[in-house]
Formats: C-alpha cells, structure tokens, sequence
C-alpha cells in the first residue's frame, strides 16, 4: 500500500466545496481504494455499480440517495448515466446537506444519454496511477517500465508485472468499452492501439493513421476520442499565437500510461526498452505525464513550428511563461530551437529534464533538472 495524502487532501477540499466531487481516471488506477480510505472519516453510504446488489438497491434512485445523509460514494457511474440528473435535482434542494462523490472510468463527455448537466455543481479530482512523488526518486525506473497502475508496478516481477497488463489491456478492449455503449470489435481497437503507441509522442495525423489501417479519417479520430475519453491517450494541444512563423496546430499523441506503452510496444524489460529505437519518445511520454501530476497546471501545450523550432511542454504558470524539453541523454545541450523558443514564447525559464544524477545551469535561461528530482521542480516555478 503507498500512500497518497496529496489526492486525499484534494479531495477533503473539494468535497467542503462542492455538493458533488467527480474523482475521475482510468480503471484499476486505485479510485476505489482512495474513496473507501477517504470514507474512513466520515459517515459513508457505499454504492458500487458493478454490483447487481447495489443496482437494485438504486431501482428508485430519487428515493433512495433523497434519504440518505452525509457522503454517498457511488463507483463506476458511467454504468448508470441516469443518475447525473438524479443528482442533480438532489444536490438543487434548498435543504440538501448530503455531498455526493462519484467515481468514473471515462469523461462525463464520453458517457451517453447525460441529459443534464452538472455544470456549476462538480468539482474534479484527476487520478492517474502511481507518480515519483508517490513511490520516490529511487523507483523511476521502474515507474517508467511498469507504468503507475498499482497492480503493474507492485508487481513481483516484470514478468507478472507485463501478465497484468497484457490482461487489463484485454479486458478493457472486451468489457469496458462495450459497457459505454460503443460497439467497435476489440481487434479492430486493438489494432489502432497498438498503431497509437508506435505513434507515442508524434502529431496526430489522421490521413496517415487511417491509410495505415484501411480506415477513414472519421474513424480513427472516433478511435482517438474514445481512448482519451477513457483516460488511456493524451492529445497534447498546440500553443499558437499570430506570430510571423508557422506553428504546428495538430495536437501531439502520447500514451498516458508507459507500461500499458510498453506492454502494446512488446518492451518485457529494462534492458529491451533501453534498446528500443524510440526510446526517447517513451521518455518523454513518461516525463510529461509526471510533471503534469507534479504541478498540476491549469493547462498544458506544446509548440512546434514548422520550421523545426519546438518545446516539449508549455505553461503558463502564476502568470510566467515556461518552457521544458525531456532528452534522454546524459549530456544535455543547448539547440537553436530552444533559443527560437526562448525568444518567441517569451519564456521566463526553460528545463530539460534528463536521466542524469545532478541539476545545473547551461544559461541563465536555461537548466537541466535530473527526473529523480521532478518532484522538487515546482519549487522553481515563481
């Protein structure tokens, strides 16, 4: 078991702020285990829509969430869209002093036949599975072969960690997109998958992706939406502004997860992973998605110009400009894009994030940050 006070405090906020808090994320990424720990302190009312018991107990949901006080925890809600207007004449009563915490596997945007909205009412925690600030520096490696679901990376060996994965990749394909109501054959999705992560860390280019697979442009970014929607791909958008130079507008495409990347790529081990051709590209999928669970920033980009000219990861944060670069090197250089970013994002400060022991200064702009230290770079960030 590894802690994690970060989401739990998260969640103790939002729950005194809003009548319906919304922990959302990928499934077997410790939702549940989170909601049950976080109930420990309070009087809870338990529903898990997986169960027939607890379905039928919710055959007249108005009735019975209207008759319950202090949280009710209802797991795995997409499975029953016809609550979010339950609960949303519920939390709108005057005397309603009930706060409600959902838990789902797909965005509210993906789950069909929501008739009302809860705009206004939810507020979001975001899960994902373990980070570096959870399990430590000293287990990156490992994070980053096995990915952060809980089960993957607290495996006994990467062999039973590689098993796991193989299984959830199987069984999301199977069951839980069919249970959304989305009919798309488990190979066909596999298939497109798999193309995804040879894709891991590019632009979207839908012409390419379909021809590759005999499939329309419409389909496959059906395809993509659905992936992102269950939380399994990120669409990192573009930063674009009217500048003089031509900036790519395609978001850029990673697996959210490395060891569900590694696991479609056939990586068994470290060692066939380091031998990988895009290896690079693995690493910086993997450092993306820690300093996105480290800062938390409101939104992220990357920009690109057509010319050549790019940054990995764009923010803008207490109202400063940053720019960071991942190179899986152990000798990090400055380039001309990083000064064609410097200058024409007006970046305050730009890091690269690298597998090396120590940080240091190539500039008085630019730092290089070693990922057993990510945790520590929000720190910089004033």
């Amino acid at each position: 078991m590894i802690d994690r006070p970060v989401y739990l405090n998260q969640l103790s906020q939002a729950i005194r702020r809003s009548p319906i808090t919304a922990l959302v994320g990928p499934r077997q990424c410790g939702k549940t285990t989170l909601a049950r720990l976080f109930a420990k302190e309070s009087t809870t009312t338990f529903f898990d829509l997986e169960s027939q018991l607890d379905l039928n107990r919710l055959q007249n949901p108005q009735l019975m969430l209207g008759s319950l006080k202090g949280l009710v925890i209802i797991d795995e809600i997409q499975a029953m869209p016809t609550l979010f207007r339950v609960l949303r004449v519920l939390v709108d009563r005057p005397e309603s002093k009930t706060r409600f915490l959902i838990l789902g596997s797909a965005s509210l945007d993906l789950v069909k036949n929501v008739s009302e909205t809860l705009a206004g009412r939810v507020e979001f925690v975001d899960l994902s599975g373990f980070g570096l600030h959870e399990t430590g520096p000293g287990s990156s490696n490992v994070v980053w072969l096995r990915g952060g679901f809980p089960r993957s990376f607290l495996a006994r060996s990467d062999e039973d960690s590689l098993a796991w994965r193989e299984g959830f990749i199987r069984t999301f394909l199977t069951r839980d997109i069919p249970q959304l109501g989305i009919s798309i054959p488990p190979a066909a999705m596999r298939r497109f998958w798999t193309m995804l992560a040879h894709y891991h860390g590019q632009t979207w280019n839908a012409s390419e992706l379909g021809r590759s697979l005999d499939l329309s442009d419409k389909t496959v970014r059906s395809y993509l939406d659905i992936l992102t929607g269950t939380f399994m791909v990120r669409q990192l958008q573009p930063w674009y502004e009217n500048l003089r130079k031509r900036q790519v507008k395609a978001p850029k495409i990673y697996l959210r997860d490395s060891g569900l990347l590694h696991g479609l790529l056939n990586l068994p081990d470290f060692q066939t992973l380091q031998g990988y051709p895009r290896v690079g590209a693995s690493w910086e999928g993997f450092a993306i998605e820690q300093l996105l669970q480290i800062i938390k920033p409101p939104q992220a980009f990357f920009w690109a110009t057509h010319s050549g000219a790019e940054v990995d990861l764009f923010l803008i944060f207490h109202g400063h400009r940053y720019g960071i670069e991942c190179k899986f090197s152990e000798t990090p250089k400055i380039t001309k894009s990083m000064n064609q970013a410097l200058e024409s994002l007006n970046l305050t400060h730009l890091w690269i994030i690298y597998p090396g022991e120590h940080p240091y200064p190539l500039s008085k702009q630019i730092s290089v940050w070693p990922m057993k230290d990510i945790v520590t770079l929000p720190e910089q960030l004033r």
